[in-house]
């Protein structure tokens, strides 16, 4: 297997980390060069090198590696405060008799309007067994008792 190949394969690999190549060959032409790149190889030094410049090459390499992390790094914390965004936090005003909530423009509405208005969340209404018998059932007692 030749460099090229190697090239190819280590950057074919899905293993989570970015892998940084230099490829340091003879084969110095032009279309070498772009062949190598084209490959896979994030910079390319021909032989005979100096061990100064494949020194500074290997540092900006590094540079590399650590503000590819640093940017990995900032967009995860930008995908979890991303996704904080649409969750409801702190303290929420509410009507103690209406259970209406005063929004950030000072006007008041109902409790599912908000929380969809601030969250991913979807309502259905339905009638829980204490509102039945309180409310509901009374209503059709009413109904069924001629007056």
């Amino acid at each position: 297997m030749d460099g090229l190949e190697v090239c190819r394969r280590v950057k074919s690999r899905d293993g989570g980390r970015y892998v940084y190549v230099i490829m340091l060959t003879a084969k110095r032409g032009k279309g070498d060069v772009a062949v190598g790149l084209d490959a896979g190889a994030d910079d390319y030094v021909t032989k005979p090198f100096s061990a100064r410049e494949l020194r500074a090459r290997v540092n900006v390499g590094m540079r590399m590696l650590n503000l590819q992390r640093s940017l990995e790094e900032h967009v995860k914390k930008l995908e979890e405060a991303l996704s904080r965004v649409k969750k409801l936090q702190g303290l929420l005003p509410i009507c103690s008799y209406c259970k209406r909530i005063r929004n950030d423009e000072n006007y008041w509405q109902q409790v599912e309007a908000y929380v969809a208005a601030h969250s991913d969340a979807q309502f259905s209404h339905s009638i829980c067994p204490d509102c039945y018998e309180r409310l509901v059932n009374p209503e059709f007692e009413k109904i069924k008792t001629p007056q």
